[in-house]
């Protein structure tokens, strides 16, 4: 497993799309901190900015963010699809969820740290910008922590469709749609049934590890293992195709 995972990691720094993408989601979450705790200063006039609005506004990138990162995801084995170069992959490790399964791994290594680093540094940038009075080290970590898991659960969501659907737009497509779109849009379903569809639906739970909140059922912690539970589904559903269908 130790071959594997270091060929994986291999793959994952040599290739120039994972470096850009990873750029990406850091110029995304320190650029949005920037632009939206500088339009909320002026806003202020010289009031003091709640620290809880600090934060929310710190990580309003997260969003677009989590797009950068389940496209990356996705890249990590369309790719090689893509290519035909998840041939060699399998002849190395013929043993097809080793494979996946080291790739799940290296990259939510790189993800995770690279995520949560990004997080830091646009609430670092936030707080530098508003000055809140009310605004503690724990509560930053905890907003830090939260946003990197989040998005390394997108980037996640990104690999195992990838897995699912093979295509590169196919999967990078899916992945908005889960990820951005249809979660707005359950929103708009009518009585308790739509808004219990709506609470436990994809991005919609998993947000709420980012801003420390509930949502009326579910709380931070619970709504993150929701999305995980998304994440697992198509994980899972990616690997059983992997095993099935020919490369």
């Amino acid at each position: 497993m130790i071959d594997i995972l270091r060929s994986e990691w291999t793959k994952i720094r040599s290739v120039r799309s994972t470096m850009w993408t990873l750029g990406v989601t850091g110029a995304l979450m320190l650029g949005f901190s920037a632009l939206i705790n500088l339009t909320a200063e002026n806003m202020a006039q010289g009031r003091p900015v709640p620290g809880e609005e600090t934060l929310s506004a710190s990580l309003t990138g997260v969003m677009f963010a989590s797009l950068a990162m389940a496209t990356l995801g996705v890249l990590v084995i369309s790719g090689e699809y893509r290519t035909g170069s998840i041939r060699t992959s399998l002849m190395a490790v013929p043993q097809r969820l080793m494979l996946l399964a080291g790739k799940l791994v290296a990259f939510s290594a790189v993800a995770l740290v690279v995520c949560t680093v990004a997080a830091a540094g646009a609430i670092v940038v936030g707080v530098v910008i508003a000055q809140p009075p009310s605004l503690t080290a724990g509560e930053m970590v905890r907003a830090a922590l939260g946003a990197g898991l989040y998005l390394s659960a997108c980037g996640l969501f990104g690999l195992g469709l990838g897995s699912l659907i093979r295509h590169t737009p196919g999967a990078i497509v899916s992945a908005i749609a889960l990820i951005m779109v249809l979660p707005t849009l359950t929103g708009q379903l009518p009585g308790e049934w739509g808004r219990t569809v709506s609470e436990y639906f994809t991005t919609n739970a998993g947000l709420l590890v980012v801003s420390g909140q509930s949502n009326g059922s579910l709380g931070p912690w619970s709504g993150f293992a929701v999305y995980l539970v998304w994440v697992a589904v198509a994980v899972v559903a990616g690997a059983v195709l992997m095993k099935r269908r020919d490369a």
